[in-house]
């Protein structure tokens, strides 16, 4: 949905018809497309990311409000999180968002890596990574922001429960989600490199750089065109934080529970 100059067999309205037209068109694996490099790097990168937010957070809240919840200390501590979660995930982003364009000439995973080395080279799979930063470093902060926010009004004990947890997750992937839009339209576009879209204004080559595609997409749709997809967009953020947040503090709670027991003389 977020494509530029979409072939018009690839036009959607909306996302129940865009999901209706690539299931009729490309069978119901269609919107899987790109789901197993996905997986690959969601575990190391996810792994990493709140290791690094829970390190962080607690060292600079001691700064800045000793022994207290900073709202500063969470978004800089995401944000510092987003660093190493991105490093990982930028390529499978990359092959990704290629193997889902419509029509893509890609059979595989390992078919999109090798033609994109060969032709562009390795350093097309983090030609987009300062612009993903550039957007998930604002993305993080407000997302981390949100759910601590969130966690302060209807779980201030900060108790494990599983209802508030699935509820501040949700909340704040909707709000970061839709304030991030903007960025994450030049990101596709960087990553996916639309032929059709870039010789429409006159572009030869490759487009990069985070100007260039703000430039660009605003040749292309105006305003409107920074937010293309985010209705698409605050649907998967949703239930995607919410499931992160969700397994992510029932871990938390689990391992940490089973320590105190371990500690405790019978």
């Amino acid at each position: 949905m977020q494509s530029l100059q979409p072939d018009p067999r690839a036009q959607y309205q909306g996302v129940y018809e865009a999901l209706k037209k690539i299931v009729r068109t490309e069978g119901l694996r269609g919107p899987l497309r790109g789901i197993n490099v996905t997986v690959l790097g969601a575990g190391p990168a996810h792994a990493l990311y709140f290791a690094c937010y829970e390190k962080m957070k607690r060292t600079l809240s001691d700064v800045f409000r000793s022994g207290e919840n900073s709202h500063l200390a969470n978004g800089m501590a995401g944000s510092m999180a987003t660093l190493l979660h991105d490093a990982v995930m930028n390529p499978a982003e990359v092959v990704k968002q290629r193997m889902q364009m419509y029509n893509s000439p890609y059979q595989s995973v390992l078919a999109c890596v090798r033609t994109v080395r060969r032709t562009e080279g390795w350093g097309a799979f983090y030609r987009s990574y300062t612009t993903q930063l550039t957007m998930n470093v604002p993305f993080q902060a407000i997302h981390f922001i949100t759910y601590e926010f969130m966690q302060e009004q209807i779980n201030p004990h900060r108790q494990y429960n599983p209802r508030t947890h699935i509820v501040s997750g949700a909340v704040a992937g909707a709000v970061a989600a839709a304030a991030t839009t903007p960025l994450d339209v030049c990101k596709t576009l960087l990553n996916t490199q639309e032929n059709l879209a870039l010789s429409s204004v006159n572009i030869s080559g490759h487009l990069s750089g985070m100007a260039n595609a703000f430039r660009t997409v605003y040749q292309l749709g105006g305003v409107a065109g920074y937010f293309k997809g985010v209705q698409a967009r605050v649907i998967y953020q949703m239930p995607s934080t919410a499931i992160a947040w969700s397994v992510y503090e029932f871990f938390k709670y689990f391992l940490t529970k089973r320590n105190q027991e371990k500690r405790t003389p019978c």
